[in-house]
């Protein structure tokens, strides 16, 4: 053999199996997985199922499809979408602000700061929203003019949808921001104080970029939450896309095929915001293990 070679060894090629079919004597047991013959038994029947559902509702001439998209794209359909769209960002954006406002109470040494807080949660988690609508709604019983000015000019319904919404998040608002807060460790509390920065600094550069990882995913929800929820208002008459689509059966009497379209609109920017929840929490998960 040339000098400066390696051999290469040998690797012993490995036994035939028998012939019989069973392993030789003195041979670990051969593991073999179970057939999951119940499984794929139950998700036949789930998709036979599936597959006479969506049969019967693209067969049923009561949906008037060629009604749904006659009227899908029509001005006041879509306007009442763009409102409703508006009013779920204008609900977000205030609860989050007037929430962690009250989380940072809450979590506050003050015992004032501490019982506002909770008394305030513990009240608007209390009544249902669309209570607390009717009741704002019905304001100029109670107060007839603030600073001057009619109840009725000051809380148009727009106006009182916003109040409304922004009040009831903001409760639940505040325990999501709340328990994100806790869910960091106090250490980085400890060592930012360490380094002498105050408490508002501390909470908007230490805190809250790590309690975003547990805020995020629940925060997702309440903004879907929100958007389906904008539908109450219509009980006041404002003209979101729930109250356009009823306005219109109103006038042709088809309530079915209407439904649909706010239905359909409902489906699509609920999808939408799903996948935009998805890369979010995506992106604020970076550097925890399991993480993708």
């Amino acid at each position: 053999m040339p000098s400066g070679t390696l051999r290469t060894p040998a690797v012993p090629s490995p036994a035939p199996p028998p012939a019989d079919g069973h392993p030789p004597a003195g041979a670990p047991p051969r593991i073999v997985a179970r057939r999951p013959l119940g499984q794929w038994a139950a998700a036949a029947v789930v998709l036979v199922l599936l597959g006479l559902v969506l049969r019967s509702v693209a067969g049923n001439d009561a949906f008037r499809w060629d009604l749904v998209a006659a009227y899908f794209l029509t001005t006041p359909v879509l306007n009442g979408l763009l409102l409703t769209l508006g009013l779920t960002a204008a609900v977000m954006v205030l609860g989050f602000a007037l929430g962690t406002v009250l989380a940072t109470m809450r979590l506050s040494a003050n015992p004032v700061l501490r019982g506002v807080s909770s008394g305030y949660v513990w009240l608007f988690r209390s009544m249902p929203v669309l209570v607390q609508l009717l009741f704002w709604f019905n304001i100029g019983a109670l107060y007839p003019t603030i600073l001057g000015i009619r109840t009725v000019h000051l809380l148009a319904p727009p106006a009182i949808a916003v109040l409304g919404l922004t009040l009831h998040e903001a409760a639940y608002a505040a325990e999501v921001v709340r328990a994100g807060i806790l869910s960091v460790d106090r250490g980085q509390t400890e060592a930012a104080q360490a380094l002498g920065l105050g408490r508002w600094r501390r909470l908007r550069r230490i805190v809250l970029p790590q309690a975003m990882r547990s805020i995020v995913p629940p925060a997702g929800n309440m903004l879907i939450g929100t958007l389906k929820g904008t539908s109450v208002v219509s009980m006041i008459a404002v003209n979101d896309l729930l109250y356009s689509v009823q306005l219109i059966y109103h006038r042709t009497y088809q309530v079915i095929p209407m439904l649909m379209v706010a239905t359909v609109w409902y489906v699509i920017i609920t999808s939408l915001l799903s996948v935009g929840q998805h890369y979010v929490e995506r992106r604020y998960a970076r550097g925890t293990a399991g993480a993708r």
